[in-house]
C-alpha cells in the first residue's frame, strides 16, 4: 500500500505552511501572475493557438502541478521550447488557429501527459539524468532562431509562406524586402526598446507587460495613418472553460509520436530546471514525483482548454528569487492570473500582431544561454558536439526528430565514456615526517613499482559495457609488464554485473596457470553482497580480498617469489626490510 504522501504529496508542504510562508508566497505569486500574462499570449502565438489559450495553460497546469511535483519552486505553464515542437507537429495536420488545431492539439497535450505520467510511475527518473543538459539548450538555442525567423515577418511587413524552413524563410525575407513595412516596424521596435529599457533601468518593474502597452499606444496612434496594423483580437473567454480531446484512432495514431517527444523534451526541461533551482534552495528533487506532477497537469489541463507545458526557467528563477517558500506561490499566481485577466484582457483587441511579435522576439533572446555555451565550447568537446548536433538539426530537421537525435546522442558518449573507465596505476610515495606512506597515481608523479605486484584502481562500473577495456588493461599487465599478481582497489566501483563477474573469473583462472592472482580490495558492502550473492567471492577466494591496502599487501607479499624479492632493490614495502 502506498504511503498518502506518495499519492497526494502536497500534504509534505501544507505542512510546513504559516501565515509567514503564506505572504512570502503571495507576493512571489503577484510577480508571477504579472511576468506570465505577456508571456502565456506570445507563448500560444508561437504554438498556433488563439492567444487566450496560453492564459488558459498558464492558470490550470501550474496548480496541477504545485500539488503533485515534488519541488517547492518549480512553476510550471507554457513553455517556448515546448508551444514550438507544439506548433510543428500539429501544422503538419491543420491550419494554425481552427477549431480542428485546437483540438489536435488538446489531444497532444492529453497524450503527453499519459507518457510522462507513465515515466513516473514506472518510477523512469533516474534516466534524465543521464541526458546532457546541452541537449536541452541547444535545442532552445535552435528554437530561438526559429521563433525569431517566424515573427521577424510581422514587423517588417514582408509576407512569408507557412510551412517552410529555416533558411527558405530568410531567403523569402530577402526578396521580399520591397514590401518592408515602416509602421509596424515603428510599432514592433518601440516594444522592444521599451521593454529592454525598462528591464536595464526599472527592474523590478514588468518590462514585457509595459512593452506590450507601448505597442498598443504606439499601434493605437498609427492606426489613423495605415490601415495595415493588424491587432490580436478579442479575448472570447475569461476563465478556462471545459474541452475535450479528440480521441478518434485518426487523431492518435498521427499525434502519437510528436507526443512522446514532447513529453519527453517536457521532462527533462522540469527535471533539469527543478535540480538547478534546488541546488540553490537545498531542497531534495523526487525526480519519479515530479514526472507524475507533470503528467497529471498536462492530462487535467487537456480538459480545460490547457495545451502541452513544462517548468519555466524564467518563472521559476523569479518565483525562487521573489521568496517563495511553498509551492502555494505558483497556485497563487495562477489565480491572481485570472483577476489580472478580466481586468486587461477587454484591451486585448487593441494590441497589434507586430507588437506582440516584438514580445516574442525578446523571448527568443533569452532562450540563447550565451554564458553556459561558452563554457560548454571552453571545457568539453563531447558537450559541444551534443550542442551543435541538437541545434543544427532543430534548424535543419523536423523538431521531434531533433529532441530524439540529442538524446541520443547523449546517451552513446554517456555509454561510449563509461565503457572506457579510467584505470590508475597506483604506487607508494616517499615516506612522510610521521612515517606514513600514501599511495599516489604514477601520472602525478614518478613513482617505484614492485616488479611482481601491480596495484590498479579502476574508477567506474565493471559492467558489460566496460568490461573489455578493463580486460584489455589487464591482459597488458600480464603479457607485456609480465607481472602475475594484481591488486585492484575497488573504492571507485558502484556497479558490477554479471558479466563483468564472468571475465574477472577468466582472468583469475589465466592469472593461476601463470602463478599469480587477482586481489580485491575496499569494495563497498553493495557490490560485496553482490559477489556474495553470485558466489564470485568463493570462486576467486576468500583470502584474495581486503579491507585495507595494508592487510593486502602484507598478505599479497607472502605469495610473491622470494628468489625475485632477495635480488630487488626496489624496496617498496616495508615488508621488504
Amino acid at each position: 500500500m502506498p504511503k498518502l504522501v506518495e499519492i497526494f504529496p502536497f500534504i509534505i508542504w501544507l505542512r510546513v505552511t504559516t501565515w509567514e510562508t503564506i505572504k512570502a508566497d503571495f507576493i512571489a505569486g503577484l510577480t508571477g501572475a504579472v511576468l506570465v500574462f505577456p508571456q502565456g499570449i506570445a507563448f500560444a502565438t508561437i504554438a498556433g493557438m488563439p492567444p487566450e489559450y496560453g492564459l488558459y495553460t498558464a492558470m490550470v497546469v501550474p496548480i496541477i502541478a504545485a500539488l503533485f511535483g515534488s519541488s517547492f519552486h518549480l512553476v510550471s505553464g507554457p513553455t517556448t521550447a515546448i508551444s514550438i515542437v507544439v506548433f510543428a507537429t500539429i501544422s503538419q495536420h491543420a491550419v494554425p488557429g481552427t477549431e480542428e488545431y485546437i483540438a489536435m492539439v488538446l489531444t497532444l497535450t492529453f497524450l503527453a501527459g499519459i507518457y510522462q505520467l507513465a515515466f513516473g510511475l514506472a518510477k523512469f527518473g533516474v534516466l534524465v539524468n543521464f541526458v546532457s543538459h546541452n541537449v536541452v539548450i541547444g535545442f532552445t538555442t535552435g528554437a530561438a532562431f526559429l521563433i525569431a525567423s517566424s515573427q521577424i515577418t510581422h514587423i517588417l511587413g514582408i509576407s512569408t509562406t507557412k510551412g517552410v524552413g529555416f533558411i527558405e524563410v530568410w531567403k523569402e525575407l530577402y526578396f521580399g524586402i520591397s514590401e518592408f513595412n515602416g509602421f509596424l516596424f515603428f510599432i514592433g521596435m518601440s516594444t522592444v526598446i521599451s521593454a529592454i529599457l525598462i528591464k536595464r533601468y526599472q527592474p523590478k518593474l514588468p518590462n514585457l507587460f509595459v512593452g506590450l502597452l507601448v505597442g498598443g499606444v504606439v499601434g493605437w496612434t498609427l492606426k489613423s495613418f495605415t490601415s495595415s496594423i493588424i491587432t490580436v483580437g478579442n479575448i472570447t473567454a475569461f476563465i478556462p472553460p471545459l474541452s475535450f480531446p479528440d480521441f478518434s484512432i485518426h487523431s492518435l495514431t498521427e499525434i502519437a509520436p510528436g507526443a512522446f517527444a514532447v513529453a519527453l523534451l517536457g521532462l527533462i526541461e522540469a527535471s533539469s530546471i527543478g535540480r538547478s533551482i534546488a541546488t540553490k534552495s537545498n531542497q531534495k528533487i523526487n525526480s519519479n514525483q515530479e514526472f507524475i506532477g507533470q503528467g497529471v497537469s498536462n492530462i487535467v489541463g487537456s480538459f480545460f482548454s490547457s495545451y502541452a507545458s513544462s517548468g519555466s526557467f524564467t518563472r521559476t528563477g523569479v518565483n525562487y528569487e521573489s521568496g517563495a517558500k511553498t509551492p502555494l506561490s505558483a497556485i497563487l499566481a495562477a489565480l491572481i492570473l485570472i483577476i489580472i485577466v478580466l481586468l486587461v484582457a477587454p484591451f486585448m483587441a487593441y494590441l497589434p500582431i507586430a507588437s506582440m511579435a516584438g514580445i516574442i522576439l525578446l523571448v527568443a533572446y533569452n532562450l540563447i544561454d550565451s554564458a553556459h555555451i561558452k563554457k560548454t565550447f571552453k571545457y568539453s568537446k563531447s558537450e559541444s558536439i551534443i550542442f551543435l548536433v541538437t541545434f543544427a538539426s532543430t534548424l535543419l530537421i523536423d523538431l521531434e526528430f531533433a529532441i530524439y537525435l540529442g538524446v541520443l546522442l547523449s546517451l552513446l558518449l554517456f555509454i561510449a565514456k563509461t565503457s572506457a573507465p579510467e584505470v590508475q596505476t597506483l604506487a607508494f610515495s616517499n615516506q612522510s615526517s610521521d612515517g606514513s606512506r600514501k599511495m599516489h597515481s604514477i601520472k602525478t608523479s614518478p613513482l617505484i613499482q614492485c616488479p611482481q605486484l601491480k596495484i590498479i584502481k579502476i574508477n567506474m562500473s565493471i559492467y558489460f559495457g566496460s568490461i573489455n577495456h578493463i580486460q584489455k588493461e589487464i591482459s597488458t599487465i600480464i603479457d607485456n609488464q609480465i607481472i602475475h599478481h594484481i591488486l585492484i582497489v575497488c573504492d571507485g566501483v558502484n556497479f558490477v554485473d554479471l558479466t563483468g563477474v564472468d571475465a574477472l573469473l577468466i582472468e583469475q583462472n589465466r592469472l593461476k596457470k601463470l602463478g599469480g592472482s587477482l586481489y580485491f580490495v575496499n569494495f563497498n558492502s553493495t557490490v560485496n553482497d553482490f559477489m556474495e550473492k553470485v558466489n564470485f567471492i568463493d570462486d576467486i577466494g576468500k583470502e584474495n580480498f581486503f579491507k585495507s591496502k595494508g592487510e593486502a599487501i602484507n598478505s599479497i607479499y607472502a605469495r610473491l617469489d622470494e628468489v625475485k624479492c632477495r635480488t630487488c632493490r626496489s624496496l617498496i614495502f616495508k615488508e621488504c626490510n
